[in-house]
């Protein structure tokens, strides 16, 4: 089978399309082939050598798609070969990449797909979902008419917890680095944008959100970096700030003295898709969301699988507009 493959630590240029050995999956996994895969800044991080776990060269890339079982391993019930499924990010890119032709996973990755979602479409649902699922669901409860902030929003996950808080009641305003986003946001479904210029920036960040919404409840940072003293200015005592991502690629410090009593952790949404019972509260809220119209994936851009490098330069460009892009295979 083709897979995508890097040698070396670097930009998307290190990126190569190479046969591999097909495997027979193992205890516990299930062997699919893969239609769609939905493309995160993770996989950037990880082919920088910037993520959460080092590449184990030649490595492979990748934790979320869609496709249909091939073939299931040893000890796994409840999947058979022609299944329309998804896999979730529940895995280290080392052990189970799923940027190739076929995929071998575990089974606990796996999620059915809904009756008539394609695959494109559910490549791109889960991750953002399940990740703001687990911020506002499991790690804390927005209540209607908490007032929320959302950083760097223009991405899917950003995207998702627009919609996910305003099915909640919630009041939201995000912010973004580019006036080239705001009409984007708006038109999925942001009522009030802040452009917050580049993450390493020093806008008065908490005066324009304060000015916007007024103390905030809850944040769902994605930027992380210095700004998050400017977030927690921005709150109200009580509240809480979640740093989910590290777009600034700068240390996050914790604030000083001077502020309201706020709560600030770390979120990842291994979190989630690790805890079996947490896992199953977020997929039924995701289903129930779709189910009703109050969640809609945005797909933003499909590149085809040959067009790997492109889809990774586009990938980690300031200038791509709101929603996921997903790359088809083949």
């Amino acid at each position: 089978m083709r897979a995508v493959r890097f040698h070396e630590l670097g930009g998307p240029e290190v990126l190569r399309i190479e046969e591999v050995p097909v495997r027979a999956p193992g205890p516990g996994e299930v062997r699919i082939r893969v239609d769609a895969v939905g493309l995160n800044r993770a996989e950037v991080n990880f082919r920088r050598g910037t993520y959460l776990d080092d590449p184990r060269l030649p490595a492979g890339l990748g934790t979320e798609a869609a496709g249909e079982v091939l073939e299931v391993g040893p000890g796994v019930t409840g999947w058979t070969a022609g299944d329309a499924v998804s896999v979730i990010p529940a895995f280290s890119q080392n052990d189970h990449p799923v940027y190739a032709e076929e995929a071998v996973v575990p089974a606990a990755a796996l999620v059915a797909r809904p009756a008539g979602m394609d695959a494109i479409t559910g490549a791109a649902v889960w991750m953002p979902y399940v990740t703001v699922y687990g911020m506002v669901g499991e790690v804390v409860r927005v209540r209607p008419g908490d007032r929320v902030v959302v950083t760097a929003a223009s991405n899917s996950i950003g995207l998702a917890a627009i919609q996910v808080l305003r099915h909640l009641g919630a009041e939201v305003v995000v912010t973004t680095p580019a006036e080239e986003q705001v009409a984007g946001l708006r038109a999925a479904g942001a009522e009030r944008v802040v452009v917050s210029g580049p993450y390493a920036g020093d806008f008065p960040l908490a005066r324009a959100l304060l000015a916007e919404l007024g103390p905030a409840d809850l944040v769902l940072d994605a930027v992380g970096g210095p700004q998050v003293a400017q977030l927690v200015q921005a709150c109200a005592p009580g509240a809480s700030v979640l740093v989910h991502g590290g777009l600034s690629g700068l240390p996050t410090p914790l604030p000083g003295g001077g502020y309201a009593a706020v709560w600030l952790r770390r979120y990842r949404v291994f979190e989630v898709t690790g805890d079996p019972a947490a896992l199953r509260r977020a997929v039924a809220f995701v289903r129930a969301g779709l189910a009703c119209g109050a969640l809609r994936p945005v797909i933003d851009r499909v590149f085809a699988f040959d067009d790997v490098v492109a889809a990774h330069e586009y990938l980690d460009s300031p200038d791509r507009a709101p929603g996921k892009p997903v790359l088809r295979i083949p």
